[in-house]
């Protein structure tokens, strides 16, 4: 038991780190994919929340049931904005997955602004490096093209909605168990992405059916079920380092994949502004669940 939450954490950033290089694989729609991914992971969910006795579906509060529906619509904003991202042309997977990750950053700058929580030096010093990485690569994509800094501002979106999902989610999560919140939370962002779709004519894949469905499979299958599940288990018995190591562990994950599979290296402008990034995120995220979370207990990332 001691080791299996470090091993399962390790799994976990290893899976969500094919997130980014499975919807490059795909010639789908941005929102089609983002659809497909949490209906099939809804799917694989349900029975496991069906025969859940801590919190019966069929007992949750009408109230609860609401938030977390509204939890849902903004996991599909997340979603839309981020997927949109890396299927904008010259955004590269690095730039992206670094500035959708940036998300402890929003969420440090909301909770001190809005929620009156006092930000501690440490945190403070997280918020200023993350914002200049992220300064850094908005400006360096800025010369490639206004399309491609359309698709970085994307990501931040995205990162932004991720920030409002942890917050809107923390304290759901604590009455509300692991596979019923992410049944009823997947299932009202697939039915909100499903109406977008179905309104703008992009419902159905695009290229190779089979192709595209297995792709769809693997993302609910690997990152959504294989790494996001295995991360909230895992996340329950660390510390609060621990945590904080494993939010930047996806972007260098899925920076090393794209530069092995998909053979797309970011500059060296990029790469200095991903670095101040994450090391931002890391100074942020552990002055922050350090000071929030026992024993580093923390809603995981949504990729």
């Amino acid at each position: 038991m001691v080791r299996g939450p470090y091993a399962a954490i390790a799994a976990a950033i290893v899976a969500v780190s094919f997130s980014s290089i499975l919807i490059r694989w795909s010639n789908s729609d941005a929102i089609t994919i983002a659809f497909y991914r949490l209906a099939i992971a809804s799917v694989i969910i349900l029975p496991f929340a069906a025969i859940d006795r801590a919190t019966p579906l069929r007992t949750l509060p009408r109230r609860d049931v609401l938030l977390m529906a509204g939890i849902g619509v903004v996991l599909a904003a997340h979603f839309a904005f981020w997927i949109t991202s890396l299927k904008t042309a010259g955004v590269t997977v690095a730039s992206s997955v670094v500035l959708v990750t940036s998300h402890p950053v929003m969420v440090a700058v909301v909770s001190h602004f809005l929620l009156k929580e006092r930000v501690a030096a440490m945190t403070a010093a997280g918020i200023a490096l993350g914002f200049s990485g992220v300064v850094v690569i908005a400006v360096a994509d800025l010369r490639v093209s206004g399309t491609t800094l359309a698709g970085d501002l994307a990501a931040l979106m995205g990162g932004v909605m991720a920030g409002v999902y942890f917050l809107a989610g923390r304290r759901m999560r604590q009455r509300v168990s692991l596979a019923v919140y992410a049944f009823v939370v997947y299932g009202t962002a697939a039915v909100a992405l499903f109406a977008i779709a179905a309104a703008t004519g992009k419902l159905a894949p695009t290229g190779d059916l089979r192709t595209e469905l297995l792709l769809f499979a693997a993302m609910a299958v690997v990152p959504q079920i294989g790494g996001h599940t295995l991360y909230n288990w895992s996340l329950r018995f660390v510390s609060a380092p621990v945590v904080s190591v494993s939010l930047v562990g996806e972007p260098i994950g899925s920076s090393l994949l794209a530069w092995i599979l998909l053979a797309e290296t970011p500059s060296l402008v990029v790469a200095v502004g991903g670095l101040l990034a994450l090391a931002g995120i890391f100074l942020t995220a552990y002055s922050s669940s350090a000071i929030t979370a026992p024993a580093g207990r923390v809603p995981a990332q949504e990729k």
